[in-house]
């Protein structure tokens, strides 16, 4: 039989459950675009403008050939295209408009989200609770990758 009261979580546990409530509320908002949680972390590399896989690996510290097949899903999904650059030898990729619609339809549900936990908790309370989160953040040195947009993956999110 379940209890009706909750169960008592470590602050991890909390943190990953709401963490993932966000996502699918997200992944709901992208529904049919065929994007997934793993793409957003090229993408938000490539806000910063066009890169090649082996730029974004080295970035993100993950395999070349696990970017390569991302990039080569995001391409067939029409999100990135190859940015014309004057050397033949890089391929460097490149938010199409399709690419920043979906990021705007990302950060529009976020900011639903955030409305919705402000009035939940308050102002004042909201705040505080942003501060404690951007402190936890860099207490495990995670400020900095946001920072420069190359917070890594799950280890196996890349693997579609």
């Amino acid at each position: 039989m379940l209890e009706d009261a909750a169960p008592e979580l470590d602050m991890s546990s909390a943190f990953t459950l709401l963490g993932d409530a966000v996502t699918r509320r997200v992944l709901r908002a992208l529904d049919g675009t065929g994007l997934r949680p793993a793409h957003g972390y090229l993408i938000q590399r490539l806000l910063t403008g066009p890169a090649t896989a082996t730029e974004i690996a080295d970035h993100l510290g993950i395999s070349q050939q696990a970017v390569s097949k991302a990039l080569n899903e995001l391409l067939t999904l029409g999100y990135v295209a190859p940015a014309t650059t004057g050397d033949r030898r890089r391929r460097p990729m490149a938010l199409t408009p399709a690419g920043h619609h979906a990021i705007d339809t990302a950060r529009a549900e976020r900011a639903r989200i955030d409305a919705r936990l402000r009035a939940a908790l308050g102002p004042g309370t909201f705040e505080t609770t942003m501060a404690a989160l951007h402190t936890a953040l860099d207490a495990l040195d995670l400020t900095d990758r946001i920072r420069h947009r190359a917070a890594q993956p799950p280890d196996d999110t890349l693997a579609g």
